[in-house]
């Protein structure tokens, strides 16, 4: 088997090829990439006189891993602390982190609040080894909302903009604009908003409504007049309803919905980010992450609920998508969502969230989330049937027998 190397065209032979959409696998299929692209997948006819040969009988090919939450500048749980920290620190935390994500098989991933154009553009010129990020700059908040990270004696002069924090604040339609404007400006994919209260902020309360409707409006309006759109914070239905009313794309979170919330998302076509891992995290690892004794009590507000909120947004037709949003030290919990989604959801409609379903939420059918003509070449190759155990997923280190990133191979397949 040929080592890792810059090369990026290969054919892959003897796979068993899982189409996560529709939750089926199709085996002896051929998958040729060129380039950092599939360029074919069939049968016996797929061939290519110079690609290097990858046997992987035995084994199922699919989609690289979509996490469509993650926060990989977060280099401490202490989201306070964040303003205080070196760029030349946050970065190199950043790097690492991105790393572990694409080791972990997420070869596609959300930043919601903290990675910028100079992060995305390490990876494309190859400084930085990670998965393809689609990054919102800084989270939008009003003052003394989420995103406002400042304890109650710091005034308001002390963030700077320009310092490695998640968010900025902005208030009244005219800043709203403006701040919009400013992360489309610098590239944002999507922009991030906070529409009700979190746990991580040091002043705001869980059941907290934020920004009022004309502050929403005007920042959607922005996002779609520059071809993006808007991702909301919010856990109760209240914060949720409000956001989907004024056109958010994405809900991140969720924990607090209710029948009407599932009857918007339905309508509007919107999609639902829980992400129960880092409730379970904080809850555990909190306190030894940094994490203060009052933000560590505010978890408990949402912690039980997350399942619950699951279960009915998926009876009800929800489209839902994978999410973590693990901060500092915990980031390594990553792929323990898997599991605790289990218990509410079957493994074809978890791998549907991490794949299909996160690609459609991104603008992005066709080229990620498949294995099929056309899309990029991020695959997984493991042993066994994912859709019958997602063990195969969340232990790489035993199972992997491929992954690869934009036609690079990253780790070759173990000896049989």
């Amino acid at each position: 088997m040929p080592a890792p190397d810059d090369g990026r065209t290969w054919l892959l032979v003897n796979a068993t090829v899982l189409d996560a959409a529709a939750g089926t696998l199709t085996p002896d299929r051929r998958v040729l990439v060129v380039d950092g692209l599939i360029v074919e997948v069939g049968g016996g006819e797929v061939r290519h006189r110079e690609a290097p040969v990858v046997d992987l009988a035995g084994a199922t090919l699919m989609p690289g891993l979509i996490d469509g939450h993650v926060h990989v500048t977060a280099a401490t749980a202490d989201l306070s602390a964040l303003p205080d920290l070196s760029h030349y620190y946050v970065g190199a935390y950043a790097a690492g982190a991105l790393r572990h994500m694409l080791d972990r098989g997420f070869t596609t991933v959300r930043d919601c609040g903290g990675a910028d154009h100079g992060l995305a553009d390490a990876i494309a010129d190859g400084l930085v080894v990670g998965p393809r990020l689609f990054f919102a700059g800084k989270a939008l908040s009003q003052t003394g909302g989420h995103g406002d990270v400042r304890h109650p004696g710091r005034n308001a002069g002390t963030v700077a903009y320009c310092c490695p924090d998640f968010g900025r604040v902005c208030d009244g339609v005219p800043e709203c604009r403006r701040a919009a404007r400013d992360e489309l400006r610098k590239g944002a994919h999507h922009i991030k908003i906070m529409l009700g209260g979190g746990v991580t902020s040091p002043t705001d309360r869980i059941d907290s409504t934020q920004f009022a409707l004309d502050e929403i409006t005007a920042i959607v309006a922005e996002a779609r007049a520059a071809g993006r759109y808007v991702a909301g914070h919010a856990y109760t239905a209240e914060a949720i309803n409000r956001g989907l009313e004024c056109g958010v794309r994405s809900i991140e979170h969720g924990n607090l919905l209710d029948a009407s919330s599932i009857e918007l998302f339905r309508a509007t076509g919107a999609y639902l980010v829980p992400t129960l891992v880092t409730y379970q995290a904080i809850a555990s690892d909190g306190r030894a992450a940094g994490i203060s004794e009052h933000v560590h009590r505010k978890v408990y507000d949402v912690l039980d609920s997350g399942l619950r909120a699951l279960e009915s947004a998926h009876r009800g037709g929800v489209n839902i998508v994978f999410g973590t949003d693990l901060l500092g030290s915990m980031q390594h919990h990553q792929l323990d969502e898997l599991r605790l989604r289990r218990e509410v959801l079957q493994p074809v409609d978890i791998i549907r969230s991490a794949t299909s379903t996160a690609a459609a939420m991104l603008g992005a059918e066709g080229t990620l989330g498949v294995v099929a003509p056309g899309a990029y070449a991020d695959l997984i190759g493991i042993e066994g049937n994912p859709l019958e155990d997602l063990r195969l997923l969340s232990e790489p280190a035993k199972y992997r027998r491929l992954l690869m990133a934009a036609g690079r191979l990253l780790a070759p397949p173990r000896a049989r």
